[in-house]
Parts: C-alpha cells; structure tokens; sequence
C-alpha cells in the first residue's frame, strides 16, 4: 500500500474511533456528522446531548478514551446494505438519514462496525482490526463551530480536530512546525508592526495601515517595473459591471454565489445594447412588458438588466478593452497588466486573514496573441516568476494541468497549445522536473500553476498561467492575420504574486515580519529582504 493511501485509510480509521469515544464518553444521544481525513489527521462533527459541550480541558479526557478503545483490539466489520437497512440503522441519526436519503438510487451502500456497539456510514477502506492502531500518533488539537453541510441556516455543530501521523516522531515535529507556524502567524505579526486591521463592519476586507500601505505600495511599484521592462502596458476598468457583461463571459451561470450584487432598476436597458421586440409578452399579473435583448451570441431577459455586480475577476474588462477596435496580427501580444480591487464573497468560516479575503488585488494581466506566440510569451512569463521569487528568497513547484473531458474549442489548438507548454516545460526544468496533471486544465485552456514553499515547507499556489479559448469566442474577439482572413486570439491569463493580500501573509510568515516592511522592499531603498 502507498504511503498517501496507509495514511488515509490510518487517519479516516481514528475518525471512527474519535467519534466511538464521544459517544462512550457523551452518551448515546449524540448525534454524528462525517469524519474525514485531512492533511495533518481527521475531524469528527457532533451534536451533542443539549447542556454538554467539548472544550480544551476535555481532549486529554477523549485521547484517554480513544487509546482505551484501540487496546480492545476490536474488529471491523464491513457490510453492504439496502437502502431501507441504512435507514432502519440510522433511524436516530438525524445526520446519517439525510446522507442516506439523498444517495442515488443505485448507489451501494456500506457500513463498518467497530466491534459491536459502533456502526458508521462509510465507503472505507479502514483497518481490519483495531490493533492496527496499536503504535497510533495522535492527538486532539482544537475544536470549533460548523455548520451542517457548510450551511449556516442549518444544524449548529462541534468540530473535533486532531492529529494523526504513523510514528510519534512524526507528531512531534509536525506539532513542532505547528507551533513555529503560530510564531509566524501573520495576522499576529500584522497586528504587532501596525501593518493592517480588520473590521466586523467589512468582514474579509481588510484596512491596511500608513506603513502596511507603503509596503503595498512598494510590491505594486516592483511589479510595474517589472512588467514595464518585459512589454506590458496597464489598463483600469470599473469595479462594478451590468448584469450582461457576466452573461457574455459566462461568470453570471458558474460565480453568482460568489459575487457581491447591486441590485437595479427593474425596466432600464443600458443604451448600447440592441434591443430586439420579437416576442414582447405581458405577464397576467404584471403590466411589465418584457423584451429579448441581443449582446453578440447571448440572448436574455430584459427584466433586470441593469443589475450590476462588484468585479471578481478582471478577465472580462480584459476582453471589452481588446475589442473596442479593429486589431491586426501586427499588434499581437497586447498584454493588458490590471492591479483593480476585486470582491469575492466568502462564507465567514473561510475566511483566514490575508489569506482568504473578500477585497484583494492581483498583479493580473491578460495576453492576447496568435497560437504561434505562445510559446515564447509563455517562456518571458516563467522568466518574469524566476525573478520575482528570486527577489523573495522562495522556490516553487511547477504544475501542467491538461484537458479535461468537457474542454471548449478546437482540439487540434489544444494539442498544439499543450505541446508547446509541455516543450516549454521540459527545457526549463527537465522532464521529471514538474508535474501532470492529466485531465486536470480549465475547460476553457491548459493552465501552468506555480507553488510557492515557504520557510516552513508549506506550498501556496500563488502564480498561474492559463491558456483560454472560450472568453475570445464568447465576446467575438478577433484580429486580421497576415493573409487578410479574420481570426480568433487567444488569451493567456497570468499573475505572479497572486493575490498580493495572500502574497503579503505568506512573506510575513515566511520571514518573520522582518523584511515586509516598506523600506526593506524592492524598488525602495532599504535592503534586500532575502538577507532577513
């Protein structure tokens, strides 16, 4: 068995026993969620018994219970089941039913006994006897709210975190790193160099303070010398944008969840978009009339046009810029670089600092070339990343995600785009010198993504570049080739630092705060930051 999968079938194992342990120690009532495995160990969701609560002071408690059970040497038992059976198991666990309710008809139902008096829904694998757990590494960490399925209208719960690692020596460094990782926790040290706040009343918005805006300052400065220097020239667009922008690029039907709504005035249609009276219709309990409105291949509603919705992305501003003329081959690549704020609503418990905001910036930039450029263009952008992150004392871990089964357009430019990626690839870093991802790209193009390891050996996926052939057909960009035949762009999509809220977080993390002050940064005075 390899290591990845003895570590999943050994962690979602001590999940069963975790949960066995709550029920031993809390009473039959309560009622028990799921219990994944996760990169560092398993959680349990509960509901416990109305008055009882999980708490610090009870994690010596539960780990006593749990090594008790694990001495038992009980065995497993694996049992396929009808979906009736399940729900005659399950008939007190409001939380089982309803994951058994809603498997599919045909879906094969199991479930795992632990010893005789512990029954789990579960696909396993799990260990067939608990004295496979005998030399279990464990240890319960933390505890917190959760919502039942992400919902926070639905069941309040308690989440149960924990450890777990094959070897004690295993744990114990782990917990080592964890500790250090606190020292370098940079919401703390954010708060300690006055760098940045945040506010109940901008939830994930954070404000940044005189000295943590002149570090921002500086990054932005860095990040337009660079880009001056490789041929990029920058745009700004609105920040909020009609309903009908986000249906042309698609992010209306796939981001809605995501995007801050400004809501409008029912009737108004924006001047420049055709309006076409084909089928007007009267609705019997409205004097509305309503209209088909044409905004090149898309066709919608004219009710509610003008909603408008806080940007998430600038890819679309991107494209509207391109075609606001006639382009010829001569001009390609234009690079579009775009520093503009972004929204992206985020349930409350994801949120982490800088790491996970609502409001960000990202050194963006869209590339429109012809497929014969894609390759040198793609080379200059690796070549921009080797520099930045020189200058930040990080390595990175490279990525290629290939198409995926549902991808958008032409296969012969996709096999044409992915040979070009995977030649470039190979010349920069060797053939075993990155990973493939097969079948992994976006629909719309194969991507590159850059992963950036800090000083604790953590990975962040910071830098990106993706091909995409759907948004220039979705807004009908083109551009005159050199035999006088109208032809389609194709768009790279890059950023290097990312995100620059999350760039921020993981330089202050990664040293300690030092060199994330202003006059330590590229393009100011002060001294290099890889000497902190």
């Amino acid at each position: 068995m390899e290591k990845e999968e003895y570590l999943q079938v050994y962690r979602h194992s001590l999940a069963h026993i975790l949960a066995k342990a709550v029920i031993e120690l809390y009473g039959k009532d309560v009622q028990y969620a799921i219990g994944p495995q996760i990169e560092d160990g398993a959680y349990y969701d509960f509901v416990l018994p109305e008055g009882q609560s999980i708490g610090p002071d009870d994690f010596t408690k539960i780990e006593n219970k749990m090594h008790e059970i694990i001495k038992r040497r009980e065995a497993w038992t694996r049992k396929e089941v009808s979906r009736a059976e399940a729900l005659e198991l399950f008939k007190d666990q409001k939380f089982k039913t309803e994951l058994i309710e809603d498997l599919p008809e045909d879906e094969k139902i199991t479930v795992y006994y632990t010893g005789d008096d512990y029954i789990d829904l579960c696909r396993g694998p799990h260990v067939e006897n608990s004295q496979e757990l005998m030399s279990a590494a464990f240890k319960i960490h933390s505890c917190s709210m959760a919502y039942w399925r992400g919902d926070e209208k639905r069941d309040h719960m308690q989440r149960v975190y924990m450890y777990a690692f094959p070897t004690k020596d295993e744990l114990k460094e782990h917990i080592k790193m964890i500790e250090e990782a606190r020292e370098r926790d940079h919401k703390k040290i954010g708060a300690q160099l006055e760098l940045f706040m945040f506010n109940e009343t901008a939830p994930g918005m954070p404000y940044w303070l005189p000295r943590g805006w002149q570090m921002y300052q500086a990054l932005l400065k860095y990040s337009r010398e660079v880009q001056r220097r490789h041929g990029y020239t920058e745009i700004a667009a609105p920040l909020i944008n009609n309903k009908k922008l986000w249906l042309i690029s698609g992010h209306w039907a796939h981001y809605i969840n995501n995007m801050f709504i400004v809501p409008g005035v029912d009737g108004y249609a924006p001047a420049d978009v055709d309006i076409e009276n084909v089928a007007e219709t009267q609705d019997a309990d409205s004097p509305k009339k309503t209209a088909k409105i044409m905004a090149g291949s898309v066709v919608y509603n004219r009710e509610n046009l003008d909603t408008m919705a806080a940007k998430p992305m600038n890819c679309p501003n991107a494209m509207m810029t391109y075609k606001r003329k006639n382009r010829s081959y001569k001009e390609l690549p234009i690079r579009y670089s775009e520093y503009d704020v972004l929204h992206r609503k985020e349930k409350s418990g994801q949120m982490n600092g800088l790491f996970r905001v609502q409001e960000f910036r990202q050194d963006d930039d869209h590339t429109f070339v012809m497929p014969s450029q894609i390759k040198s263009e793609i080379e200059d952008i690796i070549s921009i990343a080797d520099e930045i992150y020189k200058t930040f004392g990080v390595t990175y871990r490279v990525e290629f995600s290939t198409r995926p089964d549902d991808f958008m357009g032409d296969i012969e430019v996709w096999n044409k785009a992915e040979a070009n990626l995977k030649e470039i690839l190979d010349e920069k870093y060797g053939k075993d010198g990155y990973e493939i991802n097969e079948g992994d790209g976006a629909f719309y193009g194969p991507k590159i993504d850059l992963h950036i390891k800090d000083a604790l050996g953590r990975e962040w996926q910071c830098g990106t570049i993706q091909l995409d052939f759907q948004l220039p057909h979705n807004f009908g960009l083109t551009y005159t080739a050199e035999d006088g035949s109208q032809q389609m762009p194709i768009v790279l999509h890059r950023a290097i630092y990312g995100s620059l809220e999350r760039f921020i977080g993981i330089i202050i993390e990664n040293f300690k705060g030092f060199p994330v002050l202003a006059e330590s940064l590229p393009g100011s005075a002060g001294s290099d930051p890889r000497g902190a």
